[in-house]
């Protein structure tokens, strides 16, 4: 095939999101070992069991990367490819990505993007990716829009529990120690690929009426958008939002998706991710 778009399953996408003879799709799993086990961040991770080993075990759990040679098989069947990964900053996989492509047999033809970001994120760079490629542009071409597009995209997030971000160090200690305070409920989002807190809010429903007004703060022009919703074990919440950001907004679409193997792990239940 000319084109495939390949993630890491950070993005919560599943190998047949992307259905087109001419442009192919591929998923390249992280790993969480927790409490004894090891879980492939695959199409058939479970997610219900995956979250209550992490709540039963006393160890932290731990999460690795795809290897390089698991980003080097995707590439192997196009001619060019295009390649979105978790924030650099928050994971190994941008630079797994990168070994890849200096081991394929055309560097040239793979582009590695760090998206900076995680979740809905990825799934909007690869949808712009994919739009991209249908118009027919040159590859050089695709590649230059999608670094620019990349940076336009957003994130915020509200979690109940931080305990998997504090444990494994993607939170440095003075946030930790603000996102675990009792009686706050932090607004977070990211920014550099790096988690920071953007305001502390006391309810879980003034932190959800503060993250729609920031959504038009951080993105004045949500036209020709869309905005996608991660939650983990909190479809009700992720309704409410949905809700207001449909009243607020006017995103093309706004979609609701649960959150999988390595998204849940970091999130736990009643955590959601907003990506815009």
């Amino acid at each position: 095939m000319k084109y495939k778009i390949v993630v890491d399953s950070s993005s919560n996408l599943t190998s047949d999101y992307i259905k087109d003879d001419e442009v192919g799709f591929a998923v390249a799993p992280l790993t969480i070992r927790v409490g004894g086990k090891e879980y492939v961040d695959n199409d058939t991770v479970d997610v219900d069991e995956l979250l209550d080993n992490t709540m039963k075990s006393e160890e932290a759990g731990k999460t690795s990367c795809p290897s390089p040679q698991d980003f080097l098989n995707t590439y192997e069947d196009a001619e060019h490819v295009i390649v979105v990964t978790i924030s650099s900053k928050l994971s190994g996989s941008y630079n797994s990505a990168v070994l890849a492509k200096n081991m394929s047999a055309n560097p040239d033809n793979v582009h590695v993007i760090d998206s900076k970001l995680v979740a809905g994120a990825i799934r909007i760079v690869a949808n712009k990716a994919y739009e991209l490629i249908k118009k027919g542009l040159e590859y050089s071409e695709i590649c230059k829009k999608l670094d620019d597009y990349s940076k336009t995209v957003n994130l915020l997030f509200v979690l109940d529990k931080f305990d998997n971000l504090v444990k494994n160090g993607r939170m440095n200690k003075v946030l930790a120690f603000v996102a675990t305070m009792i009686n706050i409920k932090p607004l977070c989002y990211g920014e550099d690929g790096e988690i920071k807190i953007k305001e502390k809010i006391r309810s879980l429903q003034g932190v959800f009426k503060r993250l729609v007004v920031n959504v038009g703060k951080f993105c004045e022009n949500t036209k020709g958008r869309i905005c996608v919703i991660s939650h983990t074990n909190s479809l009700e919440n992720a309704k409410i939002l949905k809700a207001l950001i449909e009243q607020t907004y006017e995103f093309d679409e706004v979609i609701i998706e649960n959150n999988r193997g390595l998204c849940a792990f970091y999130s736990l239940n009643g955590g959601i991710i907003v990506s815009f």
